[in-house]
């Protein structure tokens, strides 16, 4: 029998003033909205790729046009047999999802056809049809790039706007139309392998060891540590941390000064990326230094460098070594439905799209929004530059039509600033997951992106899940690794990880990658086999362990923990509070 978590906490009123005209917008099966005692039938897990929770322009932007938009339109032109793409509701800030099932036999049979036909045409071209989607983007990109905001007539903003919109919505109609042919493709060689009786653990490994555009950002970055170390600046970013370093490194002149031209040569080409998933909320790398200066400030005081020339070649040393192994078991007949299955997926390989994708579409393409957003802001007298975030999609265009921002709108803001803030505070008690629950699910993005398998799901549920010390969870990259768990809420807490920790969190995305140079371990409650932090971790070789469902909320931030990323284990073998115990006895016990 299902279980019920119950969706009636979540259905008050949502962000003050809204109206449902807000949200309203076109989209193909269900679209967004915050959560009404109707949805309680359905299955709805917290998303991880917002963890800070969400404005109203991004609730929109994402909620309607991502999900709903990008998801649904994809999952209806390849088809999806079984699946119609994914809606979404918010509870507060927060984004929950969920899969919108395919339930008619005949409407089932006559998809799978569809797809039969689809499938092949897509993989014979999929080297062009990404490459062409991509070019578009960029092309839209280089668009806004050309555009001198200052000096644009405030009369073009609603064009302007509707342009960054459509976007946002024309780069999720690529992602998801390539992402789910690609998933659909590695789910297909994934169930010949385990019926031939390969260890499915092993699956990814067979498709490591391909560069992508956020290694080559890792990489760089890495360089900038080195040149910082080479010009004798470590001890003024041993001294500042990420938020006074620009300035620090100013005052310091000299070298610094020469480093600092290195670094914005580097933001030019890298810097346009935000730290969330196409979140019209965050800053892009070039607006706040913060963040890459942080992680160039982990590297240049790590006793170690990451050797990345030594992990792309364990990565395809082990890649090769699993193709022989699982070769090897099998009879001539399965080795050929084996080759032929591995070469499609190597020709269209779905771990490398999924990273290399970001630096294109995810982490990009809410900045010409969020940049228009904010001129507008600036011209309209607001008290902060982005005060128009708070504003839905038609309150924005209205306000970009002429209608008066000061006064209720303005006023609206502040309240809604204040009830961003509250939920923000509220995501780590947030339920994993809402409504009817079942044992299991069928969807292909929710198993294999999202970690949603039966066991996570049954962790989730666990009243004591608190209290564990043994967790279990999807075997993403192998190895064994014992540090101090860092528990990270987000990206923007990146700062507080040290050489040698364990990384928790509810999972990872391409902001999180360059922390995979420094941590030990990662321990996360989404992510299945083809989530980023799987992805990741096996190119750099960091055991991870994903899908525990419970690791933030089991693990405490300054626990020592063991991830055992070969078997899916990770044990907490000391409690934070334990060890603060043992040091204050014996800090007494010298001081007696």
């Amino acid at each position: 029998m299902a279980n019920v978590v119950p969706v009636e906490p979540y259905t008050g009123e949502w962000y003050p003033g809204f109206k449902p005209e807000h949200i309203a917008s076109p989209y193909i099966v269900d679209g967004t909205g915050p959560f009404t005692s109707a949805d309680e039938d359905k299955f709805w897990y917290l998303d991880f790729h917002w963890s800070r929770g969400m404005t109203p322009l991004a609730a929109f932007a994402w909620g309607q046009d991502g999900y709903c938009w990008g998801t649904q339109h994809a999952a209806e032109a390849l088809p999806l047999p079984p699946g119609r793409g994914i809606t979404s509701r918010f509870a507060g800030t927060h984004l929950y999802g969920s899969a919108i099932p395919e339930s008619d036999p005949r409407e089932i049979g006559a998809r799978a056809n569809r797809l039969g036909t689809n499938l092949p045409r897509f993989l014979q071209n999929y080297k062009q049809t990404w490459a062409a989607g991509r070019d578009e983007l960029e092309a839209t990109w280089q668009y806004f790039q050309g555009i001198d905001l200052t000096t644009a007539p405030t009369a073009d903003f609603p064009t302007l706007l509707n342009q960054a919109r459509r976007y946002h919505q024309r780069s999720m109609e690529i992602h998801f139309g390539v992402m789910y042919p690609l998933l659909v493709n590695f789910l297909g060689f994934y169930g010949a392998c385990a019926e031939m009786g390969i260890n499915t653990a092993d699956i990814g490994k067979f498709l490591q060891g391909e560069d992508t555009k956020i290694m080559e950002t890792d990489r760089e970055l890495y360089k900038l540590a080195i040149k910082a170390r080479q010009a004798g600046l470590g001890q003024v970013f041993a001294d500042n941390t990420g938020g006074n370093l620009r300035a620090a490194l100013s005052a310091h002149g000299g070298a610094a000064s020469v480093w600092l031209t290195d670094f914005d040569d580097f933001l030019q080409v890298y810097g346009h990326r935000q730290e969330a998933t196409c979140d019209v909320g965050v800053p892009s790398w070039i607006e706040d230094n913060t963040i890459p200066l942080d992680l160039v400030k982990t590297f240049v005081l790590k006793e170690e460098d990451h050797d990345f020339e030594a992990a792309a070649r364990n990565a395809m040393a082990e890649r090769e070594a699993a193709i022989d192994t699982a070769r090897s078991g099998l009879t001539k007949e399965e080795q050929a439905v084996f080759d032929a299955g591995l070469q499609s997926n190597l020709d269209a390989n779905f771990p490398w799209w999924q990273d290399d994708h970001n630096f294109y579409i995810d982490l990009k393409v809410m900045i010409p929004l969020r940049r228009i957003s904010q001129e507008l802001a600036n011209r309209l007298g607001a008290d902060h530059k982005d005060d128009l975030l708070y504003l839905f999609w038609p309150e924005l265009q209205a306000v970009a039509n002429g209608k008066p921002y000061q006064g209720e709108l303005k006023s609206l803001v502040a309240d809604r600033r204040q009830y961003f803030d509250h939920w923000g505070a509220l995501r780590s008690s947030m339920p994993k997951v809402l409504g009817t629950v079942p044992d299991t699910v069928e969807d292909p993005v929710l198993i294999e992106i999202f970690g949603l398998n039966p066991a996570a799901i049954r962790a989730v549920q666990n009243p004591n899940a608190a209290e564990e010390t043994t967790l279990a969870g999807v075997a993403a990259a192998k190895g064994m690794a014992t540090g101090i768990a860092r528990v990270l809420q987000s990206s923007d807490d990146m700062h507080r990880l040290e050489p040698g920790s364990i990384l928790v969190c509810e999972s990872t995305s391409p902001s999180w990658t360059p922390a995979f140079g420094k941590i030990a371990g990662a321990v996360c409650d989404g992510g299945g086999m083809l989530s980023h932090a799987a992805i990741v971790g096996r190119e750099y070789g960091v055991p991870t362990v994903t899908a525990v469902g419970v690791a933030t909320v089991a693990i405490k931030d300054g626990d020592t923990v063991e991830v055992d990323g070969t078997n899916g284990r990770v044990t907490i073998l000391k409690r934070a509070a334990e060890l603060a115990e043992a040091t204050a006895g014996d800090t007494a016990e010298v001081a007696g």
